[in-house]
């Protein structure tokens, strides 16, 4: 996959991975579209970037969703990458009262069901392309769920399994698809499960440009690609692995 002169859309682009990764596009000769909830903090992400374009909305909406694509259709009908990078996470543990189901369905929203919604409005403009991807940011919690995370990662697992299945479908077209799998990130997301435990978000945003060049579809960051060995070689010992018990 080439690496400069794409036009590249970045949900959740206004922090975190998301704008590493905008900030590492755009510094390599491509055009970013960033899109955010939050306009102030939106702005405040485009005036870091150059050769930027910032896009309120929220992807959990179907409405936002519709806008969103209609305008990417009118303005920007050169777009050639979308990479689905938004998303919700509610640190708790499951209980009677724990609230799962309607915890579970804002994060299914955002994390998987607005991922299908976005990238099935944006196929007429990728399939016409001469080179073309799509990016899904996955989890190491989507082969080895987090206890601390239940819902969040059922999403994440829901998405691994779509992209892979969107993989397979388009594997004789001129659209990639990738799947990013990032560990524990330091990032403001994360700051309630030990985000500053993590790695920085810009090695996030490196490995997936270096997996653009090699065509690496299914991306292992960090201690994600030892967590997979493990989880292969014993799902028994992965799940403890991610979910130790204080003794």
């Amino acid at each position: 996959m080439k690496t400069s002169k794409n036009t590249i859309l970045i949900t959740g682009g206004s922090a975190g991975i998301g704008f590493e990764i905008a900030k590492l596009f755009s510094e390599n000769d491509n055009h970013v579209i960033i899109v955010g909830r939050n306009e102030t903090r939106l702005q405040q992400a485009a005036s870091q970037l150059k050769n930027v374009t910032a896009i309120a909305a929220d992807i959990s909406k179907n409405e936002d969703i519709e806008q969103l694509a209609n305008r990417l259709k009118k303005d920007f009908p050169q777009l050639n990458i979308v990479i689905n990078n938004a998303g919700a996470a509610q640190a708790y543990q499951l209980g009677t009262y724990a609230g799962a189901s309607e915890i579970a369905a804002n994060e299914m929203q955002t994390n998987y069901i607005s991922v299908l919604n976005l990238t099935e409005k944006l196929l007429p403009l990728l399939e016409n392309k001469d080179e073309a991807a799509i990016v899904n940011v996955t989890s190491i919690v989507a082969f080895v769920p987090g206890n601390s995370l239940p819902t969040y990662s059922a999403s994440k697992a829901a998405l691994h399994s779509y992209t892979q299945s969107l993989r397979h479908t388009f594997r004789n077209s001129t659209i990639k698809v990738f799947e990013l799998m990032p560990p524990l990130v330091n990032t403001e997301f994360s700051k309630e499960i030990g985000g500053e435990n993590g790695i920085p978000a810009s090695q996030v945003a490196s490995e997936l440009f270096q997996a653009f060049q090699s065509d690496h579809y299914e991306i292992h960051v960090g201690g994600t690609a030892d967590m997979y060995q493990l989880f292969h070689h014993s799902p028994a010992d992965a799940f403890a692995a991610m979910n130790p018990i204080a003794s």
